[in-house]
């Protein structure tokens, strides 16, 4: 299991934008995804990318969110534009899966999180 390290989170307005970074030094042997969980709900899937930067999202965040990734920093990235109260929850790096999956079992290696809190 590697190490997989969240940053970027914060609090901001709605409307506003954030930019998350994950670190994980062999992300680019696996898939790698974002994962959100908010206070009493699941954890739900939200974009992932592969070895040869292909991409899936969820359809709850087409549109909004961007995943990418730096191949000379081993991180990969999400954009969140156009933030709403209900983005508000801890976000989940996570890599070590093949494909394209968007279930949080299909990934070996977590991060601890980082929180971001949407205000109206």
């Amino acid at each position: 299991e590697e190490h997989v390290e969240e940053s970027g989170g914060g609090s901001v307005q709605a409307g506003g934008s954030l930019r998350l970074s994950c670190v994980a030094s062999r992300y680019h042997y696996f898939s790698t995804a974002w994962f959100r969980q908010a206070p009493g709900k699941e954890r739900e899937g939200l974009a992932t990318i592969d070895r040869d930067s292909k991409t899936r999202y969820a359809d709850s965040v087409k549109g909004r969110f961007t995943i990418s990734k730096d191949k000379s920093a081993n991180t990969v990235y999400l954009q969140i534009d156009n933030l709403e109260p209900e983005d508000t929850a801890m976000y989940y790096c996570a890599t070590g899966a093949f494909g394209l999956p968007l279930k949080s079992i299909a990934y070996t290696s977590w991060g601890k999180g980082t929180q971001v809190t949407v205000s109206s």
